[in-house]
């Protein structure tokens, strides 16, 4: 027998639903659900990938049950695959999903209080929150985060557990060529970054970093020491400010100590063509 607060779980997740189903149309329903297309299928990749590098089946899926976070799942599991040593994997992971710290300032208003921000929480990842942002009215922005954060989680996971399975029969993850997939889609989260000059220095130090300690350091060991290189970035973002200040105005001044064209400092009339 259903209790009060089933019932009125139920009555609150059925108003949802429509309200989403109404405001989402047009370009953004479509948008989403191609994210959703791609997010399940890099799950069945990385669910594949897992198994067939010796990890058990189980342990993807957990993962993707409660961490649900793409690139720190990747890069556990790569550092696991690659003979690393676990808390440097953990550690890895909760350094790459320190970004949610200012997801959860930008978003805060569409996550609602009680059970749900706990839920909204949890499926707070950067195409739900990039979806989220884009929309300019309240409605739309609950809307969308909603509808992309609990459809990746169900398309993600699906996928993962597709991968999971079909990754048992594939012995030589290196002859198919997946073994690629971890180093290819990490460098397609980044790649969007690089566009930055800051960042891009950054990550260049940091990947030199990470070569030269290599071939002395654990699996696992110089992707934490590549780190370093972080500071670059804010010290170069802290010395671009101040110059694009600057240029600003030396703009301002530059314009205000034009001459003003003839007619209008003097007061004089400027004739003009009637038409």
């Amino acid at each position: 027998m259903l209790t009060n607060d089933v019932v009125s779980f139920i009555i609150v997740l059925m108003r949802s639903l429509r309200r989403t189903r109404r405001v989402l149309q047009g370009d953004l329903a479509r948008d989403i659900a191609l994210v959703l297309l791609a997010d399940g299928i890099v799950g069945v990749s990385f669910g594949a990938i897992a198994v067939g590098s010796g990890l058990p089946v189980w342990l993807p899926m957990l993962l993707s049950l409660l961490v649900f976070a793409g690139a720190a799942q990747f890069l556990f599991v790569g550092i696991i695959a690659a003979g690393g040593n676990p808390v440097a994997a953990v550690l890895a992971g909760l350094l790459v999903n320190a970004r949610h710290v200012p997801f959860g300032f930008a978003i805060g208003d569409v996550l609602g209080s009680g059970w749900r921000k706990w839920a909204g929480t949890h499926v707070m990842i950067d195409e739900s929150v990039a979806f989220a942002l884009a929309q300019h009215d309240a409605e739309r922005r609950k809307a969308a985060y909603w509808a992309c954060g609990v459809g990746l989680f169900v398309c993600w996971n699906v996928g993962v557990a597709l991968g999971a399975v079909a990754g048992t029969a594939v012995s030589d993850t290196a002859a198919l060529g997946l073994d690629a997939a971890f180093p290819a889609v990490l460098l397609a989260l980044v790649l969007p970054s690089l566009r930055d000059k800051a960042t891009a220095a950054a990550a260049l130090v940091g990947v030199a970093v990470a070569l030269v300690a290599t071939p002395v350091l654990p699996a696992g060991l110089p992707v934490l020491l590549a780190l370093l290189a972080l500071p670059i970035a804010l010290v170069l973002r802290g010395t671009r400010a101040p110059a694009t200040v600057h240029a600003g105005e030396s703009r301002e001044s530059g314009r205000h100590d034009d001459p003003a064209p003839s007619g209008e400092a003097t007061g004089e009339e400027t004739s003009c063509p009637s038409r």
